[in-house]
Protein backbone atom coordinates (compact mmCIF):
# COMPACT_ATOMS: atom_id res chain seq x y z
CA UNK A 1 0.00 0.00 0.00
CA UNK A 2 1.56 3.23 -1.25
CA UNK A 3 0.69 6.61 0.27
CA UNK A 4 -0.10 9.82 -2.25
CA UNK A 5 3.49 10.93 -1.08
CA UNK A 6 5.28 7.86 -2.22
CA UNK A 7 3.12 7.27 -5.32
CA UNK A 8 4.22 11.20 -6.38
CA UNK A 9 8.08 10.18 -5.75
CA UNK A 10 7.37 6.69 -7.51
CA UNK A 11 5.97 9.12 -11.28
CA UNK A 12 9.28 11.55 -10.60
CA UNK A 13 11.69 9.09 -10.35
CA UNK A 14 10.38 7.56 -13.83
CA UNK A 15 10.02 10.35 -15.68
CA UNK A 16 14.25 11.33 -14.76
CA UNK A 17 15.13 7.97 -15.79
CA UNK A 18 13.18 7.99 -19.23
CA UNK A 19 14.57 11.72 -20.01
CA UNK A 20 18.07 10.51 -18.99
CA UNK A 21 18.17 7.67 -21.73
CA UNK A 22 16.53 10.08 -24.43
CA UNK A 23 19.34 12.38 -23.51
CA UNK A 24 21.45 9.62 -24.06
CA UNK A 25 19.94 8.30 -27.13
CA UNK A 26 20.21 11.76 -28.61
CA UNK A 27 23.84 12.32 -27.09
CA UNK A 28 25.23 9.19 -29.37
CA UNK A 29 23.29 10.15 -32.75
CA UNK A 30 25.18 13.55 -32.03
CA UNK A 31 28.58 11.74 -31.86
CA UNK A 32 28.23 9.73 -34.81
CA UNK A 33 27.90 12.78 -36.86
CA UNK A 34 30.82 14.92 -35.20
CA UNK A 35 34.31 14.68 -34.42
CA UNK A 36 35.14 13.48 -31.13
CA UNK A 37 36.31 15.84 -28.45
CA UNK A 38 36.74 18.55 -31.06
CA UNK A 39 34.33 21.12 -30.30
CA UNK A 40 33.76 25.05 -31.30
CA UNK A 41 31.77 27.35 -28.81
CA UNK A 42 30.52 24.10 -27.45
CA UNK A 43 29.05 22.55 -31.01
CA UNK A 44 30.82 19.80 -32.56
CA UNK A 45 32.36 20.23 -35.44
CA UNK A 46 31.87 17.82 -38.84
CA UNK A 47 34.50 15.62 -40.03
CA UNK A 48 34.94 18.01 -42.85
CA UNK A 49 35.18 21.16 -40.69
CA UNK A 50 37.71 19.46 -38.36
CA UNK A 51 39.97 18.41 -41.32
CA UNK A 52 39.76 21.75 -43.08
CA UNK A 53 40.96 23.87 -39.73
CA UNK A 54 43.94 21.92 -39.59
CA UNK A 55 46.76 23.90 -41.18
CA UNK A 56 48.58 23.00 -44.30
CA UNK A 57 51.96 21.81 -44.00
CA UNK A 58 53.60 23.80 -46.36
CA UNK A 59 55.32 22.46 -48.89
CA UNK A 60 52.44 19.63 -49.69
CA UNK A 61 54.74 16.50 -50.43
CA UNK A 62 52.84 14.29 -53.04
CA UNK A 63 49.70 16.99 -53.93
CA UNK A 64 46.74 15.47 -55.82
CA UNK A 65 43.52 16.73 -56.70
CA UNK A 66 40.38 14.44 -56.89
CA UNK A 67 36.90 16.37 -57.91
CA UNK A 68 34.55 14.32 -57.36
CA UNK A 69 31.13 15.58 -59.57
CA UNK A 70 28.09 14.27 -58.23
CA UNK A 71 29.06 14.73 -55.15
CA UNK A 72 30.16 18.63 -55.52
CA UNK A 73 33.46 18.05 -53.74
CA UNK A 74 36.64 18.64 -54.18
CA UNK A 75 39.44 16.63 -52.35
CA UNK A 76 43.12 17.44 -51.88
CA UNK A 77 45.71 14.77 -50.58
CA UNK A 78 49.01 15.44 -49.46
CA UNK A 79 51.78 12.66 -48.57
CA UNK A 80 48.57 9.77 -49.29
CA UNK A 81 46.55 11.65 -46.53
CA UNK A 82 43.09 13.16 -47.04
CA UNK A 83 43.71 17.38 -45.87
CA UNK A 84 41.12 18.96 -47.73
CA UNK A 85 37.63 18.81 -48.90
CA UNK A 86 35.84 21.52 -50.52
CA UNK A 87 32.24 22.53 -52.11
CA UNK A 88 32.60 23.11 -55.60
CA UNK A 89 30.40 24.15 -58.50
CA UNK A 90 30.56 22.89 -62.16
CA UNK A 91 29.56 23.13 -65.69
CA UNK A 92 26.03 24.49 -66.01
CA UNK A 93 25.00 21.17 -67.94
CA UNK A 94 27.13 19.09 -65.23
CA UNK A 95 26.01 15.70 -66.03
CA UNK A 96 27.96 13.36 -68.51
CA UNK A 97 32.30 13.70 -69.90
CA UNK A 98 33.00 17.07 -72.14
CA UNK A 99 32.60 16.60 -75.74
CA UNK A 100 32.99 19.89 -77.27
CA UNK A 101 33.23 23.53 -77.27
CA UNK A 102 30.25 24.78 -75.43
CA UNK A 103 28.44 22.20 -74.21
CA UNK A 104 28.79 23.37 -70.86
CA UNK A 105 30.53 20.33 -69.02
CA UNK A 106 33.15 19.57 -66.89
CA UNK A 107 35.75 17.18 -68.29
CA UNK A 108 36.35 13.80 -66.21
CA UNK A 109 39.83 12.25 -66.61
CA UNK A 110 43.16 12.24 -65.65
CA UNK A 111 44.56 16.04 -65.88
CA UNK A 112 47.11 17.94 -64.28
CA UNK A 113 47.55 21.75 -63.43
CA UNK A 114 49.47 23.11 -66.39
CA UNK A 115 49.46 26.99 -65.13
CA UNK A 116 48.83 29.48 -62.72
CA UNK A 117 46.81 32.60 -63.40
CA UNK A 118 46.95 34.94 -60.89
CA UNK A 119 44.69 37.71 -62.80
CA UNK A 120 41.79 35.33 -63.48
CA UNK A 121 38.01 36.70 -63.92
CA UNK A 122 37.01 34.59 -61.07
CA UNK A 123 39.49 35.76 -58.86
CA UNK A 124 42.37 33.27 -59.04
CA UNK A 125 42.99 29.99 -61.23
CA UNK A 126 44.59 26.90 -61.85
CA UNK A 127 44.72 25.58 -65.56
CA UNK A 128 44.15 22.17 -66.36
CA UNK A 129 45.44 20.05 -69.58
CA UNK A 130 42.15 19.76 -70.98
CA UNK A 131 41.85 18.16 -73.68
CA UNK A 132 43.98 15.42 -72.26
CA UNK A 133 45.46 12.50 -74.89
CA UNK A 134 42.19 10.53 -74.41
CA UNK A 135 40.31 13.56 -75.11
CA UNK A 136 42.40 13.83 -78.82
CA UNK A 137 41.94 10.44 -79.62
CA UNK A 138 38.17 10.90 -79.20
CA UNK A 139 38.40 14.22 -81.05
CA UNK A 140 40.15 12.80 -84.09
CA UNK A 141 38.13 9.95 -84.11
CA UNK A 142 34.85 11.51 -84.41
CA UNK A 143 36.32 14.08 -86.90
CA UNK A 144 36.37 17.06 -84.56
CA UNK A 145 40.09 17.91 -84.48
CA UNK A 146 42.17 17.45 -87.66
CA UNK A 147 45.51 15.32 -87.78
CA UNK A 148 47.25 18.55 -86.89
CA UNK A 149 45.40 19.54 -83.84
CA UNK A 150 45.65 15.94 -82.52
CA UNK A 151 49.29 16.48 -82.97
CA UNK A 152 49.62 19.94 -81.22
CA UNK A 153 47.80 18.32 -78.17
CA UNK A 154 50.19 15.47 -77.87
CA UNK A 155 53.08 17.15 -78.57
CA UNK A 156 52.16 19.94 -75.91
CA UNK A 157 50.95 17.16 -73.07
CA UNK A 158 54.28 15.05 -73.85
CA UNK A 159 56.16 18.43 -73.03
CA UNK A 160 54.40 19.43 -70.03
CA UNK A 161 52.24 22.22 -71.14
CA UNK A 162 49.18 23.31 -71.56
CA UNK A 163 47.29 21.64 -74.78
CA UNK A 164 45.96 23.74 -77.98
CA UNK A 165 42.58 25.62 -76.67
CA UNK A 166 41.08 26.69 -79.21
CA UNK A 167 39.95 23.74 -81.27
CA UNK A 168 36.26 22.00 -81.48
CA UNK A 169 37.02 20.14 -78.69
CA UNK A 170 37.14 23.38 -76.04
CA UNK A 171 39.66 24.35 -73.57
CA UNK A 172 40.29 26.71 -70.95
CA UNK A 173 39.17 24.61 -68.29
CA UNK A 174 40.42 25.94 -64.71
CA UNK A 175 39.90 25.60 -61.03
CA UNK A 176 39.04 29.03 -59.96
CA UNK A 177 37.28 31.08 -57.39
CA UNK A 178 33.70 33.00 -57.84
CA UNK A 179 31.45 30.47 -55.71
CA UNK A 180 29.24 27.51 -55.65
CA UNK A 181 25.86 28.58 -54.95
CA UNK A 182 25.06 26.79 -58.06
CA UNK A 183 26.45 24.95 -61.44
CA UNK A 184 26.98 27.89 -63.32
CA UNK A 185 30.57 27.77 -65.10
CA UNK A 186 31.48 27.03 -69.05
CA UNK A 187 32.97 23.55 -67.63
CA UNK A 188 35.53 24.85 -65.19
CA UNK A 189 35.24 23.66 -61.48
CA UNK A 190 34.58 26.70 -59.03
CA UNK A 191 35.05 27.21 -55.28
CA UNK A 192 34.79 29.83 -52.67
CA UNK A 193 37.25 32.61 -53.19
CA UNK A 194 39.34 32.05 -50.09
CA UNK A 195 39.45 28.66 -50.81
CA UNK A 196 40.97 28.66 -54.47
CA UNK A 197 43.66 31.07 -53.05
CA UNK A 198 44.98 28.59 -50.30
CA UNK A 199 44.92 26.05 -53.42
CA UNK A 200 46.34 28.47 -55.58
CA UNK A 201 49.22 28.72 -53.28
CA UNK A 202 49.74 25.33 -51.96
CA UNK A 203 49.85 23.95 -56.16
CA UNK A 204 53.01 23.43 -58.06
CA UNK A 205 52.45 23.04 -62.12
CA UNK A 206 52.25 19.46 -62.86
CA UNK A 207 49.93 18.66 -59.86
CA UNK A 208 47.49 15.80 -61.00
CA UNK A 209 43.77 16.17 -60.79
CA UNK A 210 41.52 13.23 -61.25
CA UNK A 211 37.95 14.43 -62.20
CA UNK A 212 35.56 11.63 -61.41
CA UNK A 213 31.63 11.28 -62.55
Amino acid sequence: MMNGGGLLFVLIAGACVAAGVACASRGTARAETTVPGVADGGVGLTREEELNRRPLKLPLEGARVVVEKGARRLRLYAGGELVRVRRVALGFTPEGDKVRQGDGRTPEGEFQVCMKNPKSSFYLSLGLTYPNAEDAERGLRDGLITRAQHKGITRALAGGRCPPWNTALGGEIFIHGGGTASDWTFGCVALENPEIKELFDALPAGTPVRILP
